[in-house]
């Protein structure tokens, strides 16, 4: 049972002992291997618009840079959350991304609804769900800003910031050529191209994976197993810098994904006849076939993500004296993605979906910003707006649809048919023709429902740091914003012809009307820090943040007196309050930082399943208020040199939070912890990176990721969990001709570990939840060439 804070001070004790033990930190720099490197807190960070010593930054940031994101093999931003206290990542697919910080989930696809974390990609929110993957190639360093950074980072941060930095064109001619190989035919090309003068320069990266899927599909529907990969990344940058005073920016990114379906792994029904471990065990093949007959409804006939983005962005930065810089950021993103799943995990076209979700973003900011001796400060506005839609296509039969329906609430149409048979056929496909006297043997049936949303936000913020002495200083920071947003939903629901009725209880038709709302809002939204040197090497710090989720401008189909009418439906802002202070130490070979927090939210927004008058679900999900929450936590990072051949590091991570126990909303969700939630979370490993003489060197990072139990669903279900999860990764290898050249082999999940990356999901809200199996053993060989 969730425990009140007062309740919770001695295991906030006892964890805030734990972390001080060495622990945690990773965080090396972006130079090239053999340069002189920083490390720990020593790293250049932008957080607050500046460039500072992580050290100095009066936050929580955890700083990783694109060499260390190569030491540890990560390929991926999920794999780099299992190194980040208070991050984690669950990537269901490049479509379904959730980001989870301090234990407070962003993953919504819904088009009216808001994130809760901010995604930066050079300096540009990217923050919208189904556009907001990025491949990690090429880059200068990610920053994880924690707690809310409304002040600088807009409304979408409420819980936090992530911020990829991509290496910039610098001078001179370089490059890198990778390729790789590994087990499940994992192929890997990639590099980058480097020319150019102190006026200007440019550079050209791209990364092209693919791999087998890793879940066997025994449909014959179906051509690619299950979480096959297949996606391109290239970046093209420019910079000009004609003076020491302008420097201008210009990064053009395409992202593309043509990925297998996502393994929905049916809890209830088996996939093949003997299944070890029976239907529920989510680690053996699975038998989707999807529904090739209602590939005219679906968009395709094939599982799977048919996904791009698009983005460009100019950052241009003008010194107008000693003291005083104009900067502005502009960005445009445009993402077209279509998914085809099978939300039964079965070879039964029972619940067939695609979800195709559309929209563009545009941000400009402009700030001017002054350093004094005795004051730092920064003032200007941001526009942003984007438009999108998700779009979710059904498609069944009739017949399989009804008696599959019927059986999962214990009544089925004809007795004696199963949905599924032990063997993984389909005896429910002989429904229609039974139905109809063998007048028809079958009946394609399809629906769609569509939401829309449009938000424009224009804000102004003012921030200012005062240097009262050598050692203290003092931030205050505020931003207001207003926000219009445009919701709009349409539905175009067909009466069944076995029925008579919508197939899926509760769909409503809008007939052909697309229903629309709008409304505006206005927020304050302060921040205020300190920070105290105690020495050079040691700093203290606190902070107090408010964050903001938007208001959602729900709309959907309702019936009123026999109509079809708009049901609007206006959530309330959820709003948190975050209380933290820490220590943050660089001393010589020494780098490291604790911090504790509390935050407190008031209207908690979660998802609902949706039912019909009659209690029947209706497979799609609302947001609702579940009233207050909190959260209390813990944070350490530690890293310690200790040769110049030797590091150690690791990280340690403890949350007890949760939506409080107030029944406000639901007893179902009083006293629930929050989805995706660990309690702990740590890291650990070491870095040797050994010059071996004659232009050799030897480096190996071998290290340890541990998360304990998560809930995938809220209200909080067991059978809907993953238990702890200790992972072992490692990348060791030698390079050659004083790093010119280099080989190297890597190791993810070393010792083969079946775990969950998800349950529940789609299926779920019809009462037959999936599971979806993590990544398993992953091992192979890459070649480096540099010039």
């Amino acid at each position: 049972m969730f425990r009140t804070p007062s309740s919770r001070v001695s295991q906030i004790a006892l964890a805030a002992t734990l972390a001080a033990v060495p622990q945690a930190v990773f965080a090396q720099d972006s130079e090239p291997a053999g340069d002189t490197a920083a490390s720990g807190n020593q790293i250049i960070v932008t957080a607050q618009k500046i460039e500072q010593r992580l050290q100095d930054v009066p936050i929580t940031i955890s700083a990783t840079t694109g060499q260390r994101i190569e030491e540890l093999g990560i390929t991926d931003l999920d794999e780099l959350s299992n190194y980040v206290p208070g991050l984690l990542i669950q990537e269901q697919s490049a479509n379904n991304p959730g980001v989870v910080i301090r234990g407070i989930t962003s993953d919504s696809g819904s088009a009216q609804q808001g994130p809760r974390v901010t995604l930066y990609y050079n300096g540009v929110d990217i923050s919208r769900s189904r556009g907001s993957y990025q491949a990690i190639y090429d880059l200068e360093r990610v920053e994880v800003i924690k707690g809310p950074q409304a002040t600088l980072f807009g409304t979408a941060s409420a819980v936090g910031a992530i911020s990829l930095v991509s290496a910039k064109p610098r001078e001179g001619f370089s490059g890198e050529v990778r390729g790789g190989y590994g087990n499940f035919d994992q192929t890997l090309l990639g590099g980058f191209l480097n020319a150019g003068s102190d006026v200007l320069a440019g550079r050209i990266a791209f990364e092209w994976r693919t791999r087998d899927g890793y879940v066997k599909n025994l449909s014959p529907n179906q051509e690619k197993d299950l979480y096959a990969q297949d996606q391109l990344g290239v970046r093209a940058s420019l910079r000009y810098t004609p003076s020491t005073d302008f420097t201008l920016d210009l990064t053009a990114t395409y992202d593309q994904q043509r990925n297998g379906g996502t393994p929905f792994i049916s809890a209830r029904f088996p996939a093949f006849a003997g299944a070890p471990g029976g239907p529920a065990n989510a680690f053996v093949d699975a038998n989707l076939g999807g529904n090739p007959a209602g590939a005219a409804a679906l968009g395709d006939d094939q599982l799977g993500l048919d996904r791009e983005v698009y983005d460009l962005n100019l950052t241009a930065e003008y010194s107008l004296s000693d003291e005083w810089t104009f900067t502005t950021v502009n960005g445009y993103r445009e993402f077209d993605s279509a998914e085809v799943f099978d939300a039964d995990g079965t070879a039964a076209p029972f619940l067939e979906f695609a979800e195709i979700a559309t929209g563009w973003q545009i941000s400009h900011e402009g700030r001017f910003s002054y350093a004094g001796n005795s004051l730092r400060a920064s003032a200007g506005w941001n526009v942003f707006v984007e438009d999108g839609r998700q779009n979710v296509p059904f498609s069944t039969e009739e017949g399989i649809f009804l008696q599959c329906l019927t059986t999962l609430f214990g009544a089925p149409l004809i007795p004696g048919i199963p949905c599924v048979a032990p063997d993984g056929s389909v005896p429910a496909a002989a429904v229609t023709g039974l139905a109809t006297g063998g007048a028809i043997a079958a009946i394609p049936y399809a629906s769609v429902f569509e939401n829309q949303g449009r938000n424009e936000t224009y804000s102004v913020f003012a921030d200012a740091t005062w240097l009262v002495s050598d050692a203290f200083e003092l931030t205050a920071g505020i931003r207001f914003l207003n926000e219009s947003r445009r919701s709009g939903f349409f539905a175009d629901v067909p009466n069944a012809v076995l029925s008579g009725a919508p197939l899926i209880p509760g769909q409503i038709d809008t007939a052909g009307q697309v229903f629309t709302a709008q409304q505006s809002f206005d927020a304050w939204l302060p921040r205020f820090n300190a920070l105290y040197r105690i020495t050079d090497d040691v700093n203290v710090f606190a902070t107090v943040s408010k964050g903001r989720r938007s208001p959602v401008v729900q709309v959907n189909a309702a019936r009123a007196n026999g109509a079809v009418v708009p049901g609007v439906n206006t959530i309330a802002e959820e709003v948190v309050w975050n209380y933290e202070g820490g220590i943050k130490l660089a001393s010589g070979a020494i780098s490291g930082s604790l911090g504790v927090y509390y935050q407190v939210y008031n209207d908690f927004q979660v998802s609902v399943a949706q039912l019909d008058a009659q209690g029947n679900p209706t497979g799609a999900f609302v947001t609702a208020s579940a009233g207050s929450a909190s959260n209390l936590g813990v944070e350490a990072e530690l890293a310690v040199e200790l040769t110049d051949w030797l590091n150690v590091f690791g990280n340690f991570g403890y949350i007890d939070g949760g939506i409080d126990e107030d029944g406000a909303f639901s007893p179902a969700f009083s006293g629930a912890r929050f989805r995706l939630q660990p309690e702990f979370q740590a890291a650990a490993g070491f870095t040797v990176n050994k010059d071996m003489g004659n232009g050799m060197r030897f480096f190996a990072t071998p290290s340890v990721t541990h998360r304990s139990r998560i809930f995938f669903e809220v209200p909080n279900n067991p059978l809907i969990s993953q238990e702890a999860v200790t992972l072992v990764n490692a990348r060791a290898g030698v390079s050659f001709a004083d790093d010119r050249y280099e080989v190297a082999g890597f190791i993810r999940n070393a010792f083969n570990e079946d775990y969950l990356l998800d349950a529940g999901n789609t299926g779920g809200a019809f009462t037959i939840p999936t599971f979806i199996p993590a990544e398993p053993r992953f091992y192979g060989v890459q070649v480096t060439a540099r010039f």
